[in-house]
């Protein structure tokens, strides 16, 4: 199968910025973004460790699918720099009628300690001119388990706003965390 590399719902597929930029995701991506989401699953939406086998059956029969819809429900692109592969991401839970969308972004666990702030920023730079410029988004937002408030000093520098807090919202361990979301909206 030729895996898609442009969305038929966007007249622009690439967003760069300085030696960043996000392209429609990519195949080729999948077996790196398993391990990530893997390592990183504290704090993702994700019940048990992805497979090979999941990740193939995902890729093929749904994302590749995302890429003729006109309206999809998510867009997904894998995040360069000097066109090195260090994360992915994009816009989900899309609401076409009401125009916001929910910002997803995980980043090589390698590049964490580091680099978190520099690759969060020019990341939601990109996906703000894709959500605000080529979607014409009225609301793009962070949903997050309260786990990594380093995250939250980025959105704000981003300028973000804490929109609401879901009280013991999801399980975690043995115990219950909050739920925060961070908004932005377009002016």
């Amino acid at each position: 199968m030729k895996f898609p590399s442009n969305y038929n719902c966007l007249n622009k597929n690439e967003f760069s910025l300085e030696q960043f930029k996000i392209i429609p995701l990519r195949y080729e991506d999948r077996i790196k973004i398993m391990q990530w989401r893997n390592e990183q699953i504290y704090h993702l939406r994700q019940n048990k460790p992805l497979t090979i086998e999941n990740q193939e059956k995902y890729f093929t029969d749904t994302i590749s699918k995302l890429y003729k819809k006109k309206q999809p429900d998510q867009l997904l692109f894998s995040f360069l720099e000097n066109n090195n592969f260090v994360g992915y991401g994009g816009l989900v839970r899309i609401n076409w009628l009401d125009k916001n969308a929910e910002i997803s972004f995980i980043m090589n666990t390698e590049l964490e300690k580091n680099n978190f702030d520099k690759y969060w920023i020019k990341y939601l730079e990109l996906i703000e001119e894709l959500g605000f410029n080529e979607l014409r988004l009225k609301k793009i937002y962070v949903y997050a388990f309260d786990l990594r408030p380093h995250l939250y000093e980025v959105l704000n520098k981003g300028g973000y706003f804490l929109d609401a807090r879901l009280k013991s919202h999801c399980k975690f361990k043995n115990g219950f965390k909050d739920v925060v979301i961070y908004s932005k909206i377009k002016l």
